[in-house]
């Protein structure tokens, strides 16, 4: 059997010093998608910001893409950010670069050399957000929804077993939301596993996935007809 994507038992996750959420127990295997829904300050981010290196897990066993969140050094978090993608809700690119910058700037810090193939990588990722055509533009230049779309051709760029995205529509309206959610679903429908943390429940409603949801320091999973 293929081994998990993603594997908590019994995982503490902590903001700081503050215990959020206690005891969690996850497993996402490859394809796999599932919301993570919760008030503010419920856990939710702290949740990602484990899984992407940024916080420590301090107990009980976490793996993701082949690293051990427990035993994670420092020097190893480079090579997990690798083997996953990130889309933040402030998409976080570099204003003063142009998109093509942008992507290239990611892909030299990940160890790509040749010139030809970091062109080619950013042709083929910006295709896929329909953004091919703005990647001489600033991203200042840029509307939300498109800055957004270049997040995540970004968290594309080395191929990654798992996409993490935190509140990936937070601060888009809500039809420029829907395009960026149709976005997701349609790079979910080409194999990949996503773990996406919102506070959007039309979007769940409109796009069926497994949901969980942070609540008084646990995480748990719930039906669909709950949201509702």
């Amino acid at each position: 059997m293929e081994k998990p994507v993603l594997y908590l038992e019994n995982a503490d996750i902590y903001q700081r010093d503050n215990l959020v959420l206690s005891k969690v127990n996850l497993t996402m295997n490859k394809g796999d998608f599932y919301y993570l829904i919760g008030k503010t300050g419920s856990g939710k981010s702290s949740l990602i910001k484990t899984l992407y290196g940024d916080l420590r897990l301090q107990r009980g066993i976490g793996n993701i893409v082949d690293f051990d969140l427990k035993n994670l050094k420092e020097k190893e978090i480079p090579f997990l950010r690798r083997k996953i993608g990130v889309v933040f809700q402030d998409f976080k690119l570099l204003n003063d670069r142009t998109v093509f910058e942008n992507l290239e700037f990611v892909l030299k810090a990940t160890g790509w050399k040749n010139k030809q193939q970091i062109k080619l990588k950013i042709e083929e990722v910006l295709s896929k957000v329909s953004m091919k055509t703005k990647y001489y533009k600033k991203t200042f230049e840029l509307s939300g929804g498109e800055q957004q779309r270049v997040a995540v051709a970004r968290a594309l760029l080395n191929d990654p077993e798992l996409i993490l995205a935190d509140e990936p529509t937070g601060n888009l309206d809500p039809k420029t939301s829907l395009e960026v959610m149709e976005l997701l679903n349609e790079i979910h429908k080409s194999g990949k596993t996503i773990l996406m943390a919102t506070h959007d429940y039309q979007l769940l409603v409109k796009f069926k996935q497994k949901t969980l949801k942070c609540e008084a320091g646990e995480l748990f999973e719930v039906a669909q007809k709950a949201l509702v």
